[in-house]
């Protein structure tokens, strides 16, 4: 019988019924093979990190072209001045240092028949099996007029690096009495209630430097996760400062003009200070090279094994994969990455893999010292990965001492799924 999920347990890390990783059996079984893992965020990174520590013997390869990894959780806090971009940012030397091979190249071009990934100096590696963990690009062309230029004017900050400075100096900038629009896509995308604590981030920064600001939520969707506890957070600490502009009442973005820094919604055009356009999604631009995207321009898996279901030997995890129920977030990655891992053991000793069974949490932050939560069980069912029973979401009517209690645990998961998967 499995535990319920509580905050206490997925606060420690997220937990993958995957027991497997450990047995002495397949260690003794599983012959040398070489896995390249091609993304080194918390998916890929605690892929090859959980293979590594499964069976020493395995060639463990990850490909990632930054040497320094930079969070996106917790980047909200970054824009909003609460944060320095140095607790962002992680490397890879311990990883290393546990054998994996670390390759700072882009992989450019995957030949699943010869299972082998080129990388951008040219160079060509096999593999026995291949994870890919690239996350996130952006689907451009469901949004007439942004590209990567209009981004240095409108700046999406949804990977985190210059384009969270980028915002932050945007708002650094704006006289007190300016609007800062929020354009947020239809899911599926990168951490859904993100936009939500940015707006409350941007908000808190602009009550206590520029109070007579305001916030602009445009949304593609009418309703979002957490959604009473965000909007009565607003209520008690910002008062009218946030507005949004749901579906329903033309929030959805339709193009944009960078020269004008003009939104342009079904209902109307906005013209704020700061623009904070957070584009439409699919999964990373290797993922569709290789062939395993599907004409919603993400990745069906089999939950169990996490192998494509359009390419064989290829296994995704993270943003780029249909998860189905498990929300694209760095806790259902590394959650991911680690039951992938054990997959992958026991595909390469012959064995059939258990079901896992993922637990995860996400945190947000509305504000210093006022902090909620929605923690998650997830199961293979069908196709995708579904909810099960045990879920924990913070109550709408918590007094002060338990948001701040969260807050605390939210800094202190950050601190274990960091460590946990760079060392």
């Amino acid at each position: 019988m499995n535990a319920p999920v509580t905050r206490r347990n997925a606060v420690l890390g997220i937990t993958v019924a995957a027991t497997s990783l450990a047995a002495p059996s397949i260690l003794r079984a599983q012959s040398a093979g070489r896995v390249v893992v091609v993304g080194g965020g918390f998916g890929g990174a605690a892929c090859a990190r959980a293979l590594k520590r499964a069976d020493a013997k395995l060639q463990v390869t990850l490909i990632e072209p930054n040497r320094t990894f930079i969070s996106c959780p917790f980047s909200n806090e970054v824009i909003a001045g609460l944060r320095e971009m140095a607790a962002q940012q992680f490397g890879y030397d311990k990883l290393a240092a546990e054998g994996i091979s670390i390759v700072a190249r882009a992989a450019t071009a995957i030949d699943a028949q010869k299972r082998s990934v080129t990388t951008s100096d040219a160079a060509t590696l096999i593999y026995d099996r291949l994870v890919l963990s690239p996350g996130i690009d952006f689907h451009l062309e469901a949004l007439p007029g942004y590209d990567d230029v209009a981004s240095e004017k409108m700046p999406h900050a949804w990977k985190a690096g210059a384009q969270t400075l980028l915002l932050r100096r945007q708002l650094e900038a704006m006289a007190d009495g300016g609007t800062v629009a929020i354009a947020i896509p239809a899911n599926p995308s990168r951490c859904p209630p993100a936009p939500y604590e940015r707006a409350s981030l941007i908000a808190h920064y602009l009550k206590t430097q520029k109070p007579r600001s305001k916030v602009l939520v445009l949304d593609a969707k009418d309703t979002f996760s957490q959604q009473r506890l965000f909007e009565t957070a607003w209520k008690e600490l910002y008062g009218d400062m946030i507005e949004r502009v749901a579906l329903s009442q033309g929030g959805r973005v339709t193009s944009v003009d960078p020269a004008t820094k003009t939104i342009v919604t079904e209902f109307g055009n906005y013209t704020p200070d700061v623009a904070n356009v957070i584009p439409p999604q699919r999964a990373g631009r290797i993922a569709e090279i290789a062939g395993a995207t599907d004409a919603t321009g993400w990745c069906p898996i089999d939950p169990v094994t996490f192998e494509s279901k359009l390419v064989k030997n290829i296994h995704v995890i993270g943003d780029a994969c249909l998860g189905g129920g498990i929300p694209k977030s760095a806790s259902a990655a590394s959650a991911q990455g680690k039951a992938c891992a054990a997959a992958i053991v026991a595909l390469l000793a012959g064995r059939t893999p258990d079901a896992p069974r993922l637990t995860g949490i996400c945190y947000n932050t509305v504000a210093p010292g006022y902090g909620f939560s929605l923690a998650g069980d997830y199961q293979p069912k069908g196709d995708i990965f579904a909810e099960v029973e045990g879920g924990a979401t913070s109550p709408v009517d918590a007094p002060r001492e338990l948001r701040a209690r969260e807050a605390g645990e939210a800094e202190r998961w950050f601190q274990t799924i960091t460590a946990d998967t760079f060392g």
